[in-house]
């Protein structure tokens, strides 16, 4: 793949070319050369977008793509497009599907479809076997297949030493064992944030304690156990407190917390849209004001999209009984671009992958081209005409963003937005 990419902005504190706009060219899926101009001599093909700017390739390891088993839904070779012409280079594959990915011939199954793509594709093991919290599944031979981490999608460990024991396996091989903050006891059939928005509506609550309790609890362990533990999709004031003391005590913690809650609080579900109940729910604005100075100050170590697609039949229903989720590929770097910074937002799009041990390619002279390539400037609304996905389920249909997607170059291939 050889290519040539006219006026272009580098966003990319590592390199050397880092708020200058350049030409760059590309040969066989290299960067051959950075210069204020250059000469097209070999008729490459050339790209000169308006406001085009690049940065490194952008990471988000929370991704189902229905494939094994819901491929109604969507499937892994369109995710993987999706995730390529929503910015992102590399993905995690959660493992959401049917049959549970819990053994390594499934992480390899998952390997073999999607080798030399668009994207990396890097699958998360299941933590359990069946995802059922009763018996660790095959950790140390997932790893070998190409796992990058485990946990039980959505699903709490409501067995402390099955913790214990993952924690102790992760020292070996320093993998992320993953610890959804959620205490079902607590929680019973709730669907939305406990508030005063929940009463008035009638619906029953989701409480924060039932998230805090559980990383209280995942701390203590981590604590006595060391390992590498990550808490998934904090939403909570009181959670980002708890993993800020945990880092300050030097403890082997990351997190993340989603986009959609750092955009919306919980005054949305008056509309009674399904497409607003997710797990976590989304909490109050002092809870935003809290996780936005956490991304800020490293706390939370990353934003996912925690992209889950699910048909209409899922969705299309009474609020109690529709199914938590949402896709979130197509409106991650608009919502997040919104809220912050471009520098900002691509860091926090880019700094995941130090807690995955992914190497995150620098825009360098001879350095493979692993690129996104966008515009920051340019205000829009979110609709169905921007959404790849083959299910529609967005929180953010209808919401102002800001900054377009162009494309990616990754593994020597280009994906452009027409």
């Amino acid at each position: 793949m050889n290519l040539l990419l006219r006026s272009t902005t580098i966003i990319d504190k590592k390199s050397e070319f880092h708020n200058k706009t350049v030409d760059i060219l590309i040969k066989n899926g290299i960067i051959s050369n950075i210069e204020t101009y250059i000469k097209n001599s070999k008729n490459f093909k050339e790209l000169n977008l308006n406001n085009l700017y690049i940065s490194p390739g952008w990471f988000d390891y929370s991704i189902c793509c229905g494939e094994p088993g819901y491929e109604e839904r969507d499937n892994l070779l369109n995710t993987i497009k999706v995730a390529a012409k929503s910015g992102f280079t590399s993905i995690g594959i959660q493992p959401n599907t049917y049959p549970i990915t819990d053994k390594s011939t499934e992480i390899e199954y998952l390997k073999s479809i999607s080798s030399n793509s668009f994207t990396h594709t890097y699958p998360i093991g299941a933590l359990t076997k069946n995802s059922k919290g009763i018996e660790l599944a095959e950790i140390l031979e997932m790893a070998n297949s190409g796992a990058i981490g485990f946990g039980d999608y959505k699903k709490p460990i409501a067995n402390p030493n099955i913790l214990k024991l993952a924690l102790l396996y992760s020292k070996k091989f320093n993998y992320p064992i993953f610890s959804f903050p959620f205490e079902k006891s607590i929680n019973g059939d709730g669907v939305m944030n406990e508030s005063v928005s929940s009463t008035l509506l009638g619906l029953k609550g989701i409480p924060s304690i039932s998230e805090e309790m559980n990383i209280y609890r995942d701390l203590s362990i981590l604590e006595y156990t060391g390992g590498h533990l990550h808490i998934p999709s904090i939403s909570t004031a009181k959670s980002v407190d708890l993993i800020r003391e945990a880092k300050l005590k030097k403890l082997n913690i990351s997190c993340s917390t989603t986009a959609h809650n750092l955009f919306f609080n919980d005054s949305k579900l008056q509309s009674f849209d399904t497409n607003f109940k997710v797990l976590p729910p989304l909490r109050s604005e002092k809870d935003i004001e809290s996780l936005i100075a956490g991304v800020k100050d490293r706390t939370i170590d990353m934003v996912i999209s925690d992209h889950n697609p699910l048909n209409i039949e899922l969705k299309n229903l009474e609020f109690d009984n529709a199914d938590f989720g949402t896709i979130g590929l197509e409106s991650c770097f608009g919502a997040l671009n919104k809220l912050f910074s471009t520098k900002m937002t691509i860091d926090i799009l880019t700094r995941g992958k130090k807690v995955f041990n992914i190497k995150n390619n620098s825009i360098r002279i001879g350095e493979l081209a692993d690129i996104t390539m966008f515009n920051p400037f340019h205000d829009y609304s979110f609709s169905e005409k921007n959404i790849f996905s083959i299910s529609k389920n967005s929180i953010f249909s209808g919401s102002k963003l800001k900054g377009i997607v162009y494309g990616t170059i990754c593994n020597g291939k280009i994906t452009i937005n027409e």
